[in-house]
C-alpha cells in the first residue's frame, strides 16, 4: 500500500511540475509572438437569468493552428495566426462547446463574438457512447451513466435499467416489492449509497427503493464505482448510484403510463409540470406499484399433516404458488418554486407522500413458510432546495439541499394458525405469531442536509467543499394489548461528513483531483446483555476518522483514456445494521466502521468510423478492507431464522471487468459486460480466539453469498419512420448470466448442491412502438421467456417466464 501512496504522490509531483513547464511554454509562447497575419477576436458570453454574463478561463483555439488562449475577466479574446480556414474552438466547464468555421485574410482583423449555452447540471461532462451507457469522460473518477429515456416505454424500474452498467448487478428476494440489493464490483447491499440529485437516500423507507421507482423518474443514473467524489459527502466503499431527474426550464409537459402483467401486476405513473415566464415552477410525480407476487417456486421443506396434528417434513420438492406476498405501494412527488432569478438559479420546496403493504411469505430464507404475517407504512417528507452560480463571486457556486422524513411502519404477526407451502393450516398450540407474536410500530425521524460549495478559481483549478449532515431517531411500540406502550429504549445516531478537494485541469487531456474526508457518528441504542435477548443495556459511542485519496485521467490518446484513484475509505455502519428493521433483521449497535484502501484502474476506447462506432472498456480494482460488515443467518428457536451483521477482520476483493458496444448508424446496436470478482476470507485465525491460536477454517476461501462471476449482453434493432415520419419501432433482446456460488462458506458448501445457487442463464424480449415522435407509446415484453429457475439471497426463488404489456404518452416538451 506504501508503494500506491508513493506513486499517487509522485503522480502529483509529476503534476505540478509539468503545469510549470506548461506555463513556461506559454509566457514564451505570448512574449515570441506570431508571424505577420490576420487576427480574430471578440467577447464569449453566456445569458443567464434574462442577463448576458461574460465567460471568463474559456479556452479559445483555432483547430488547425498552434493560436490558442483563455479568455479575460471579461470573457475577451484575441488570437493571431496566418491567413487561411480555420475552425474557432470554444469551450468552457458548464458550457456546451461551440465550433465555428472562419476565413481569415492577411492583415485582417476579424470581430467574432460567441454566445455558450450552459450545460444542464450535471457533476461532469457526459459523453454518449452507444446507446443507454454513458463514460463521464472529464471526471477523474471511474464513472458512467445510463440514459433511461430509451428505456420509459418498458415497464423496468430504476434497478433494472442499472444492469446495462460494467460490473452491476440487481439482487432480490422475490418479486414486486421485494428487498432489493445494488452489487457492484463485488460489494453489495449497505456498501452502496443511493442518491436523488445529490440528496442521500438513507432511511427515507421502502416506498423509495430503486426497484419501486418507474423508469421516467429519471433522465439518466450515474455510476460511480469504488472511489468516491467529495461532493457526494458519502461514506460508500462499493460506490454510489446517483439519480438524476430532469431539471430543466420546461414550458409544460405530461407524462403518463400504465402497464399490466403476470402475477396480477399493475404499475403506473403520471408526471406533468409547467414552467412559467417568471420563472414560476411546479412539477407532480404520482405512482404506484401492486401485485399478487403469486409465482411457482420450487419447495424442498414442506410440512404436512397426519389427521392427529403430528407433522412430517419431507425433502421431496414440490412446484407451489406463494399465496401470502400481496405488495403495493403508492407515492406522491410535489415541487413548486422558482428558477431563473437573479438571486437563485432554483429554489424549489417539495413535498412526498408514500405509502406502502406488503405481506411477508418467507423468513431470510424459502425455508420457512408465512400465511399472515404482514406489514405496512407510510411516509411524509417535506424538502428544500437551493442553488445559485456565481454566489457573491463569480466561480463560486453553491447547491444546498434539505429535508426531513417521518416514517412510521408497522409488522403484525398475530396468527393462530401455522401454514405450510400448499397454503394448508394448523392451529398453533403454543401462543400467536409464526416467526414472533408481535404487533408493533416503530417511529422513524430522519433529518438529512447538505450543502456543496464549488469556487472555480480558473479554467485550470477548482475547489469543492461537502458536508453531509444526518440525524436519526426511532422509538417502538407495542400494540398487542390494545392499547400502544412504548419501549424505553429509543435508537439514535448522529451523522456527519465533511470533505474538501482540489481539482488540476490545465487542459481538455489530462486532469487530476485530490481530496480528504473527515468522519463523525455517534450512536446510542440498546445491546443484549443475555443470549435470550430479554435483558437490554443502553450503549453508547462516538467514532471519528479522516481518509483521503486522488484520482487521475488522461487521454493516452484521443480515443483511449487511462483512469486511476485510489482511497483510504471508511464506512460507517448503516441504520438498519444497527438497529434492524424491528421484524426478520437484527441490528448490532456496537458496530465498526468499515475502513478499506481502494483502488481503480480503468481503460476505455471509443471509435467511429462512418456509420460504425465502437466502445471497449475494462478495468481493475482491489480492496482491502478491514471490520467487513457481513451479513449472517442466524437460527432461533422452531425452526425460524433472521439476519444479523458482524464484524468480520479481513476481506481483500480482486476484480476485473469488460464491456464492449457496437452500433451501426441508426438502426443497430449491441453489447455486453462481464464481471469477475475474487472475494476472499482472510482472516488467519478464528476471530475472538486466546492469542490467535485456533486457525480459521474459512482462511482463504471465498465469501458466502456473493455471486463472484456474471455477465449480461444485449441487441437492439430500430426501425425509423415506420408507418409515418417521426415513428420507431424498436426490438430489444437481453439475457443475464449467474455462475454458481455458495450462500453458505464454500469450505462446506462445495460438498453439498443443498448450499449452492446453480448456474442461471436468463432472456429476456421485448417490442415496443412509438408514433408521432413518442407521443403514443406501446410496448409488449416477455421476462425469462425460457421460464428458467432464478435464485439469489440465500436461495430465495425469484418469478419464472411473465408477459406483460404497457401504454405510454407523453405530451409538451
Amino acid at each position: 500500500m506504501r508503494t500506491i501512496i508513493s506513486t499517487l504522490l509522485a503522480l502529483s509531483v509529476y503534476t505540478l511540475s509539468l503545469l510549470g513547464t506548461t506555463a513556461q511554454a506559454q509566457h514564451r509562447h505570448h512574449r515570441e509572438g506570431h508571424p505577420a497575419g490576420a487576427i480574430v477576436s471578440g467577447q464569449v458570453s453566456t445569458t443567464e437569468s434574462g442577463q448576458k454574463q461574460a465567460v471568463d478561463f474559456a479556452t479559445v483555439y483555432l483547430k488547425g493552428s498552434s493560436s490558442g488562449g483563455s479568455t479575460d475577466e471579461q470573457g475577451r479574446y484575441r488570437l493571431k495566426a496566418q491567413a487561411g480556414d480555420y475552425t474557432l474552438v470554444v469551450s468552457a466547464i458548464g458550457y456546451d462547446p461551440v465550433e465555428r468555421a472562419v476565413s481569415l485574410k492577411r492583415g485582417e482583423h476579424l470581430e467574432l463574438d460567441i454566445d455558450l449555452t450552459p450545460r444542464a447540471q450535471a457533476l461532469d461532462e457526459v459523453t454518449v457512447v452507444s446507446t443507454g451507457v454513458s463514460r463521464v469522460q472529464r471526471s477523474a473518477y471511474n464513472t458512467v451513466a445510463v440514459d433511461t429515456r430509451e428505456m420509459r416505454n418498458s415497464t423496468k424500474n430504476l434497478s433494472d435499467a442499472l444492469a446495462k452498467a460494467p460490473g452491476m448487478k440487481l439482487r432480490e428476494s422475490g418479486g414486486v416489492g421485494s428487498d432489493m440489493q445494488l452489487m457492484l464490483d463485488g460489494f453489495s447491499g449497505k456498501h452502496i449509497k443511493v442518491f436523488i440529485d445529490g440528496v442521500p437516500q438513507e432511511g427515507v423507507g421502502s416506498s423509495f427503493s430503486l426497484n419501486n421507482i418507474p423508469i421516467s423518474f429519471a433522465d439518466r443514473i450515474e455510476i460511480y464505482k469504488g472511489v468516491v467524489p467529495v461532493g457526494f459527502g458519502t461514506d460508500a466503499i462499493g460506490g454510489v448510484i446517483n439519480i438524476v431527474t430532469n431539471k430543466q426550464r420546461r414550458n409544460w409537459f405530461l407524462d403518463a403510463a400504465y402497464s399490466y402483467g403476470s402475477f396480477n401486476t399493475h404499475k403506473s405513473h403520471v408526471n406533468f409540470g409547467q414552467s412559467f415566464k417568471n420563472g414560476l415552477t411546479y412539477e407532480i410525480n404520482l405512482f404506484q406499484n401492486y401485485s399478487d407476487n403469486n409465482y411457482q417456486v420450487d419447495a424442498d421443506h414442506v410440512e404436512q399433516w397426519n389427521a392427529d396434528g403430528s407433522s412430517i417434513i419431507t425433502d421431496e420438492v414440490f412446484r407451489v404458488k406463494r399465496f401470502n406476498d400481496t405488495y403495493h405501494n403508492e407515492a406522491a412527488v410535489a415541487k413548486v418554486g422558482v428558477t431563473g432569478k437573479p438571486w437563485a438559479d432554483r429554489l424549489m420546496l417539495g413535498f412526498t407522500y408514500s405509502r406502502m403493504y406488503k405481506e411477508v411469505q418467507t423468513g431470510v430464507r424459502q425455508y420457512t413458510v408465512f400465511g399472515e404475517k404482514h406489514r405496512r407504512g407510510h411516509s411524509l417528507m417535506p424538502s428544500l432546495e437551493y442553488s445559485k452560480r456565481d454566489l457573491l463571486t463569480r466561480g463560486l457556486d453553491l447547491s444546498f439541499t434539505a429535508n426531513y422524513n417521518r416514517n412510521l411502519t408497522t409488522n403484525i404477526d398475530t396468527a393462530s394458525y401455522r401454514y405450510n407451502w400448499f397454503g394448508e393450516r394448523i392451529r398453533k398450540t403454543n401462543g400467536r405469531g409464526e416467526q414472533s407474536e408481535q404487533y408493533a410500530r416503530a417511529y422513524n425521524d430522519n433529518w438529512s442536509a447538505t450543502l456543496t460549495l464549488n469556487y472555480r478559481i480558473n479554467k485550470a483549478n477548482t475547489l469543492t467543499f461537502n458536508n453531509v449532515w444526518n440525524l436519526f431517531h426511532r422509538t417502538n411500540a407495542s400494540l398487542l394489548t390494545g392499547t400502544e406502550i412504548e419501549n424505553e429504549f429509543a435508537k439514535d445516531t448522529r451523522k456527519n461528513i465533511a470533505g474538501l478537494s482540489y481539482r488540476l485541469m490545465p487542459s481538455d487531456r489530462w486532469n487530476l483531483s485530490i481530496f480528504g474526508k473527515y468522519y463523525d457518528q455517534r450512536v446510542s441504542g440498546p445491546m443484549a446483555t443475555d443470549d435470550k435477548g430479554t435483558d437490554y443495556v443502553m450503549v453508547h459511542r462516538s467514532v471519528q476518522q479522516a481518509g483521503y485519496g486522488a484520482a487521475g485521467t488522461c487521454f493516452v490518446l484521443p480515443e483511449l483514456q487511462a483512469k486511476l484513484s485510489y482511497e483510504k475509505a471508511y464506512r460507517l455502519p448503516t441504520i438498519e445494521e444497527m438497529f434492524g428493521d424491528e421484524d426478520l433483521e437484527s441490528g448490532q449497535v456496537n458496530l465498526r466502521p468499515e475502513n478499506s484502501h481502494n483502488v481503480n484502474l480503468n481503460l476505455s476506447y471509443s471509435r467511429t468510423l462512418g456509420r460504425h462506432s465502437f466502445y471497449l472498456e475494462g478495468g481493475l480494482l482491489y480492496r482491502n478492507t478491514r471490520d467487513y460488515i457481513q451479513r449472517n443467518i442466524q437460527d432461533l428457536s422452531g425452526g425460524k431464522e433472521n439476519a444479523t451483521y458482524t464484524n468480520y477482520g479481513k476481506v481483500v476483493t480482486k476484480g476485473y471487468t469488460l464491456s464492449a458496444r457496437y452500433s451501426l448508424a441508426r438502426w443497430l446496436s449491441l453489447g455486453g459486460n462481464f464481471s469477475h470478482m475474487d472475494i476472499r476470507d482472510m482472516e488467519k485465525y478464528q476471530i475472538g480466539s486466546t492469542g490467535n491460536s485456533t486457525p480459521n477454517l474459512t482462511y482463504k476461501a471465498r465469501m458466502a453469498n456473493v455471486p463472484y462471476m456474471f455477465a449480461d449482453s444485449d441487441i437492439n434493432l430500430y426501425w425509423h419512420d415506420l408507418g409515418r415520419k417521426g415513428n420507431l419501432l424498436t426490438l430489444t433482446y437481453d439475457n443475464q448470466y449467474l455462475h454458481s456460488f455458495c450462500y453458505n462458506s464454500e469450505v462446506i458448501g462445495t460438498n453439498s448442491s443443498a448450499y449452492m445457487i446453480p448456474d442461471q442463464f436468463s432472456h429476456n424480449l421485448a417490442i415496443s412502438y412509438s408514433l408521432h415522435n413518442g407521443r403514443y407509446n406501446l410496448s409488449l415484453e416477455c421476462r425469462n421467456f425460457t421460464d428458467e429457475r432464478l435464485y439469489d439471497n440465500f436461495s430465495l426463488q425469484k418469478a419464472g417466464r411473465a408477459f406483460y404489456g404497457k401504454i405510454r404518452v407523453h405530451f409538451g416538451d
